[in-house]
């Protein structure tokens, strides 16, 4: 493997454990957080005239703990680069088979011979 590869390839892992670590940094922050939360309310009694708006605030910060932890471990695996080169690559295969049936056909039809069949390198210009 040469250095420049290696090196792309470790950069791309450390950017992910770097993801990975903003994460856990944030689900430990939603967790003290929540105990602040219920501390304040409960034994503090601020904001008693709203309820029990801990629960409410807990809940958002959940709800957005979920789209950081979907951003991290579902959108960017199904959506990053590596993703795009994959999907350009299954189209780019999936055209050249249709190519190479509708020639087989046009040739089977009598509307071309074998030798009018382009080659690789005329049907890429």
């Amino acid at each position: 493997m040469e250095t420049n590869e290696q090196y792309k390839l470790y950069e791309k892992a450390q950017k992910r454990v770097k993801q990975k670590k903003r994460l856990y940094f944030h689900f430990i922050l939603l967790l003290i957080g929540s105990v602040f939360f219920i501390v304040l309310n409960l034994f503090f009694n601020v904001g008693e005239q709203y309820g029990e708006w801990f629960k409410y605030a807990i809940a958002l910060w959940f709800f957005i703990w979920i789209l950081h932890f979907v951003n991290v471990f579902i959108t960017n695996k199904f959506f990053s680069k590596d993703w795009e080169r994959i999907e350009t690559e299954k189209l780019m295969d999936k055209y050249e088979m249709r190519v190479e049936k509708l020639e087989n056909d046009l040739i089977k039809k009598g509307v071309i011979t074998p030798n009018d069949k382009l080659s690789n390198s005329e049907k890429k210009t």
